[in-house]
């Protein structure tokens, strides 16, 4: 754990570390941010004088039938209230615009710091937990800006002036008024630790619950075929009690705590009258004292039961922020680059005795030496689990390697910008994945360097113009999440398109035809032939057919290089390509 991750573990609401990171947030906001506390400190001084202008009212006009002086102090006081509602709408306003600010930034920051993990983090880490740090707790960390620390502390100020106010006013009257407050001092203790315990549960189970929602409807096509809808409910039920039963948690600690400061505040006024009203039959303490300390143990209770809602916000808050600090604080899922830019490549790949595992040292490659020359085709089949994809994972730097080195045009690929490599390289998955659009955004991925004569010359060739020239908005047509609307060939046939439109210099097809039927396959075959021509290309392939054509067939099983060359050579060697040739076409055949 860094040091930046232990500093904030506690997740505590008054951690003055974590406090000064979220407010060093507002930086680019500074001015927006200082007067919204000038205006909160204003409010704080403003709020007391009510009830000392109300006393003296009382006792200098009212006692002594002065209308004219009544009228004065009338106005005098009313204009104070528009006053200070007119720093209240300007001071809302405010907070609330650089929250937004704020956390718009944020989430920038964190999502391009996401673009940057390395592919393992996001094998680790479900879907739904980054969903919910990228929006809810994100969305959390507004409210400290909001309704957090600067209204505390106004509402603190707020209580010191009125403490001072009533001291000036009448000492005794302060101490009777306030001798309950210990029972509320220790109440607001007890409900500061529980709150804090019970808002952490919360945004864990909040978290587990997005996590389930999000896996089970990408995955409810296997929920509905393997007939687990109930099971998966059961499960659903379970977590979803949990996330209740966190939040009632919450709940009960606040329905306990507002009325026990409601019963403090009415003991507290009771004691004002029974205490005032003997010294007003004394001579000794006025009806304006009197009337202007019962206003100010209510303006004294207002903010002390905002307090506990704004001690929730920044609980909330920081519990959020911390989480979202551990997630961008911690470098070791940074995908590492080298440093060298890379503006062109010949396309000579070599991978000298390449050793690479997932997880620790089970190894799934295990001294692979692999030489591509500049323009050559190579295949690379074997059975599942063999290491075919784990090759690509490696050329792309999707993940590192333990042992040996990958160099492209004789330079060392962990030398080299790695997103500088990636522009020349093009990969078309089995699994395609399409984002919600239209058919040419998902081609040209918004690069409008890439002109839509250069999509449509390119899907001629690989046999997609005319599907898409067919679908109800052609090329302008919303293919819906992960291109709901298209047929798994249909899909395959536009990741073709996307991956030809960039001109890469390397192409790498991984299982690239295995979800297109026989006739779609032959009617790309030769398009993508035509493609290759020029490239260093890479080819996965599961029907060993459509690989026959290449330059060299590298053939892997358990991580290892077990035989290569040409088809022909392969066959007349009897080997291991053979058994998988003749059982795929036994199977054929069959």
């Amino acid at each position: 754990m860094t040091d930046k991750n232990k500093k904030f573990k506690t997740g505590s609401a008054f951690d003055f570390s974590l406090l000064r990171r979220i407010y060093s947030l507002a930086k680019p906001y500074k001015t927006k941010l200082f007067t919204a506390i000038t205006l909160t400190l204003l409010m704080a001084f403003l709020g007391p004088l009510r009830p000392y202008m109300m006393q003296y009212t009382i006792d200098h006009h009212v006692s002594q039938n002065d209308t004219k002086g009544l009228i004065q102090m009338s106005m005098l006081i009313f204009s104070l209230l528009i006053f200070q509602s007119l720093i209240q709408v300007w001071s809302t306003i405010l907070t609330n615009f650089l929250a937004q600010n704020v956390i718009r930034d944020l989430r920038m920051r964190v999502y391009i710091y996401l673009t940057r993990l390395k592919l393992k983090f996001y094998d680790q880490t479900p879907v739904g937990t980054l969903v919910t740090r990228t929006v809810s707790d994100i969305e959390t960390i507004a409210d400290v800006f909001s309704e957090g620390l600067i209204n505390i502390t106004g509402d603190i100020l707020q209580i010191v002036f009125l403490l001072c106010m009533m001291f000036y006013s009448d000492w005794k009257l302060t101490f009777v008024s306030l001798s309950v407050l210990p029972i509320l001092l220790y109440a607001g203790y007890v409900f500061k630790e529980k709150v804090r315990i019970s808002f952490e549960d919360v945004r864990t189970q909040v978290a587990r619950l997005n996590t389930f929602v999000q896996e089970h409807i990408q995955g409810m096509q296997i929920v509905q075929i393997f007939n687990r809808e109930e099971k998966e409910f059961e499960k659903f039920k379970l977590i979803n009690k949990e996330h209740r039963d966190a939040n009632i948690r919450s709940v009960f600690y606040y329905s306990v705590f507002f009325p026990v400061v409601e019963i403090v505040a009415a003991v507290s006024t009771g004691l004002i009258v029974w205490y005032g009203a003997r010294g007003v039959m004394g001579g000794h303490t006025s009806v304006g004292t009197m009337i202007a300390f019962i206003m100010y143990i209510n303006m004294f209770f207002r903010p002390i039961r905002q307090l506990a809602d704004r001690f929730n916000t920044l609980q909330m808050g920081m519990v959020a922020s911390q989480r979202i600090f551990k997630l961008i604080d911690d470098e070791n899922n940074i995908e590492p680059t080298g440093n060298i830019l890379v503006e062109h490549i010949d396309g000579e790949i070599v991978f000298d005795d390449v050793w690479f595992a997932y997880n620790n040292e089970e190894y799934v490659l295990k001294g692979i030496d692999i030489n591509i020359e500049k323009g050559k085709t190579i295949a690379l089949v074997g059975a599942t689990g063999a290491g075919k994809s784990s090759v690509i994972n490696l050329l792309s730097r999707f993940y590192d390697i333990q042992k040996g080195t990958i160099s492209i045009d004789g330079k060392n690929l962990y030398e080299l910008d790695i997103r500088s490599v990636r522009k020349h390289i093009s990969v078309v998955l089995q699994d395609v994945f399409l984002f919600s659009g239209s058919v040419m955004d998902n081609i040209r991925l918004y690069n409008k360097t890439i002109s839509k004569e250069t999509v449509i010359e390119t899907a001629k060739k690989l046999g997609a113009h005319e599907f898409i020239s067919k679908l109800p908005n052609g090329y302008d047509q919303d293919v819906h999440e992960r291109g709901a609307t298209l047929s798994v060939g249909q899909r395959q046939l536009i990741s073709f398109v996307r991956a030809m439109v960039n001109n890469p210099a390397v192409l790498v097809l991984d299982e690239a035809t295995s979800s297109v039927d026989n006739e779609l396959e032959m009617i790309i075959q030769d398009a993508i032939r035509l493609m290759m021509k020029g490239r260093t290309s890479v080819v996965i392939a599961h029907r060993l057919s459509t690989v026959q054509f290449v330059d060299e067939i590298i053939v892997l099983d358990k991580g290892k290089i077990v035989e290569r060359g040409s088809h022909n050579q392969l066959i007349v060697a009897n080997g291991y390509y053979k058994k998988l040739y003749d059982l795929q076409f036994a199977d054929t055949a069959i």
